[in-house]
């Protein structure tokens, strides 16, 4: 009798494809997406402080300025026509989209196969975070500028409020700028000031070094600041100050900080370096104007900042920023990964900003001298 031949078949799992079907690395992608995102949304903290548009079919988004009108008595007998001096007076503000932002990079196979750790998710992360350091650093630039200038309404006759600067202590040295005391009062100054201004409660914001934000935390109880809710574990966590006068704290690395981003530890700061903090902690201010190459808005010159600048307040009105393409990833696959062996890994977006309200945007400054709009 014959024997009779069996083939033995075996249904390859390809954990990468979606529901059995299509895209045998459809997943793969998702992964590193969401990777990117958590990257970029834990970094990103002014995305979500001031007014955000989506800009579709345009390269750039208007904002309209209405200034304030005023209320007359009416004379028996003549017509209602609109007051006599024709206010509010209107002008606008254009927010221009940058040119394409991206951070990527080239994952070869034979890495991913060799290496004991997810290699893709790692790298996600970091264009996340580079996407974010970038995002931020532009927005916090634009309100430093809207606090330096004046309305943009600028009708004869009609005199709306501008930009506010406060000056934080009162001594010509950089180590005012970690002054509790000093901080606390400039707080309360700068709330007044969006008071006078007309500028609503609702959205006050402020974004600190590090440094200054924990020297408030050390401070509760000696600082006029007396919260029992920021004391014991709250204050050990590091997280003591919550708001100061109605204004919500937040820390950041990436504001313009005495002529760097977020940090400063030389001159007369009295802050002690970490030491070994790389090329990324701490960088001078870089030339982010017009004619830079992909910047469409102004962002000022490093000198235009000058090194006295040491901290932001600001209502949500202060900056808008417009978005032609959110945070998006594009990954390389099919005949591109054959030839090269390998994936590149792309995170992008397209955003511009630019102050708004200038008379919702507060500069803390250290020094005898504010510096100069621009």
């Amino acid at each position: 009798m014959a024997q009779q031949n069996s083939t033995l078949t075996t249904a390859l799992t390809n954990i990468g494809q979606s529901n059995l079907s299509g895209d045998k690395r459809a997943l793969y992608l998702k992964l590193f997406s969401g990777e990117m995102f958590k990257g970029f949304q834990h970094n990103a903290i002014a995305r979500d402080l001031v007014m955000k548009r989506t800009l579709k079919n345009g390269k750039s988004l208007q904002f309209i300025y209405t200034g304030r009108t005023k209320a007359e008595y009416h004379t028996p007998g003549n017509a209602i026509l609109g007051n006599t001096d024709g206010a509010p007076p209107v002008a606008e503000k254009t927010v221009t989209v940058d040119d394409l932002l991206i951070s990527s990079a080239f994952v070869y196979d034979l890495d991913e196969t060799l290496s004991h750790y997810d290699l893709r998710s790692e790298i996600s992360r970091k264009i996340g975070y580079a996407l974010a350091e970038k995002y931020d650093r532009l927005i916090f630039r634009a309100i430093a500028r809207g606090a330096r200038a004046a309305s943009p309404v600028s009708a004869t006759g009609f005199v709306e409020p501008g930009g506010t600067q406060i000056r934080v202590g009162s001594s010509s040295n950089e180590s005012d700028a970690f002054s509790s005391s000093a901080l606390v009062a400039a707080f309360y100054d700068a709330a007044a000031a969006m008071d006078e201004k007309g500028i609503s409660s609702d959205g006050r914001c402020a974004v600190l070094n590090p440094r200054q934000f924990y020297e408030l935390v050390q401070a509760v109880g000696s600082n006029g600041l007396v919260n029992r809710d920021a004391q014991g574990t709250a204050l050990q966590g590091g997280n003591g100050i919550i708001e100061i006068a109605g204004i919500h704290i937040y820390k950041s690395m990436n504001i313009p900080f005495l002529g760097k981003y977020g940090t400063k530890y030389a001159g007369t700061t009295g802050q002690t370096s970490p030491g070994n903090t790389g090329d990324f902690i701490g960088p001078d201010l870089e030339d982010a104007s017009g004619a830079q190459t992909g910047i469409n808005n102004d962002y000022g010159t490093a000198s235009e900042f000058g090194a006295v600048s040491a901290g932001l307040i600001f209502q949500r009105e202060a900056a808008g920023v417009v978005e032609a393409i959110g945070p998006q990833v594009q990954v390389t696959s099919g005949d591109v990964s054959v030839i090269y062996q390998g994936d590149v890994l792309l995170g992008r977006l397209a955003m511009g900003a630019d102050y708004i309200n200038p008379a919702a945007a507060v500069e803390l400054y250290v020094g005898g001298t504010a510096p100069s709009a621009f």
